[in-house]
């Protein structure tokens, strides 16, 4: 009953954090003359380059999604795997209720036969990687606490997989071999974020340290866990606001690089939808999923 009344109100609550957090953008924009003065900065070369960035972004995510199907011992064609993660990426943003993973996790099944529950440890075993790689970048100010963080987080997963007697059932029927591609690949993934949004705060603002982007990253990445939004988009400038007593990024600056990162972003997916849809490439994925 819980869950079906969270199900029931997590549409309207997902809308009302849009609303709220497209107001917020409009009104910081039009009454804050600095953001506009940091955004005309922005010039086509770093344009080009973000785009590029991102890109690359896209093809990472293309070699985690093999990665997390190596673990459960199936292996899928890169170019199928980079246009499955192209058309959930766009369905995620623009569809209803962020139903990119779920049409993933479909055509997966269908396609390939792929076992949901281990696609699911398989998939927390990614979200491990990519939280550990988060916190370690928002705790680089502190390099003591690198390895410690590290060491804590590991020891507090493997004493909860311990405990639990069907996670180490599944883990049993994963091929943990592969688990170091798919830490490389989410370092990639992570690597390429920080230098996407080292990029736009260097554009917004010159004097902006390759160690304050990584502070940066590592904040905007953990926003994805308890986001509800497409592109965790209202929570991710939250995170980033109360973070500031690390990173040192003034708000103004923060409130410019999340437009010109929103704005990038939805470039990025309308291109790769003109693609897909004009060379009717979601055809080939409809057509593999009957077959």
């Amino acid at each position: 009953m819980i869950i079906m009344r969270s199900s029931r109100w997590r549409p309207i609550l997902s809308l009302s954090v849009l609303i709220i957090t497209i107001t917020f953008f409009v009104y910081y924009f039009v009454s804050h003359p600095s953001v506009r003065q940091q955004l005309s900065r922005t010039s086509l070369p770093v344009i080009g380059l973000l785009l590029v960035l991102y890109f690359g972004t896209v093809g990472a995510l293309a070699m985690i999604n093999s990665a997390t199907l190596r673990l459960c011992k199936i292996n899928i064609d890169s170019s199928d795997s980079l246009l499955l993660t192209a058309y959930s990426s766009i369905i995620n943003f623009f569809g209803p209720l962020q139903s990119g993973p779920a049409f993933r996790a479909v055509y997966l099944k269908k396609r390939y036969s792929l076992n949901l529950k281990n696609y699911t440890v398989a998939t927390l075993v990614y979200y491990f990687f990519y939280g550990a790689f988060s916190g370690l970048f928002l705790l680089s100010g502190y390099i003591r606490s690198w390895l410690l963080a590290l060491v804590v987080v590991s020891i507090v997963a493997l004493l909860l997989i311990s405990r639990d007697r069907r996670a180490k059932q599944r883990l049993a029927a994963l091929d943990l071999h592969a688990w170091y591609y798919l830490a490389l690949t989410t370092f990639l993934q992570v690597g390429l974020v920080c230098l996407i949004y080292f990029t736009e705060l260097k554009s917004i603002a010159p004097g902006t340290s390759f160690s304050q982007a990584l502070i940066y990253t590592g904040a905007a990445n953990l926003a994805l866990f308890v986001s509800i939004t497409p592109g965790a988009i209202g929570f991710r400038e939250a995170f980033l606001l109360f973070s500031r007593h690390l990173h040192h990024i003034p708000a103004s600056t923060i409130v410019a690089a999340s437009i010109l990162d929103r704005a990038m972003y939805i470039i990025l997916l309308l291109i790769m939808a003109l693609y897909i849809f004009g060379t009717h490439a979601q055809r080939q994925l409809k057509a593999r999923m009957g077959s």
